[in-house]
């Protein structure tokens, strides 16, 4: 687990789950590690870091020991760790952060209804399994 960074997302959503998929295929590197917000360690994780999840409830990333990053911050930050073209994502940190996260609030509130959702968390295939932390 050191030097991993640690994805929390929503494990009912499928916006959500298909982003994990997306980012574990693009992971060359192995950096990151995945937890939903709802297991039982994503709750820890996010009440040792004080974060309010009726605020933020869809992506958190978490670099262990420096720092947290919520909405569109964790995404362009994602994005960033998965290098190549990925790495000209950070042309939209030049957006004000609440232009930014005012978009993504917007696809936030619209996610089931727009791309469904699951009635339970995902499972991860025995391959994935390593690189889940509940």
């Amino acid at each position: 687990m050191e030097n991993k960074k640690i994805i929390l997302f929503d494990g009912v959503c499928n916006l959500c789950n298909n982003s994990v998929q997306f980012v574990i295929k693009r992971d060359k590197k192995d950096i990151f590690r995945y937890a939903a917000l709802q297991s039982e360690i994503g709750e820890q994780l996010v009440k040792q870091r004080h974060i309010d999840t009726s605020k933020v409830d869809s992506i958190i990333l978490i670099e262990p020991g420096v720092a947290y990053y919520t909405k569109s911050d964790a995404a362009l930050e994602i994005a960033q760790e998965l290098g190549g073209l990925w790495k000209l994502t950070a042309v939209f940190t030049w957006i004000p952060t609440s232009v930014r996260n005012a978009i993504y609030d917007f696809v936030a509130k619209n996610r089931y209804k727009w791309f469904g959702k699951q009635e339970a968390c995902m499972i991860p295939t025995p391959e994935l399994k390593a690189k889940f932390l509940d």
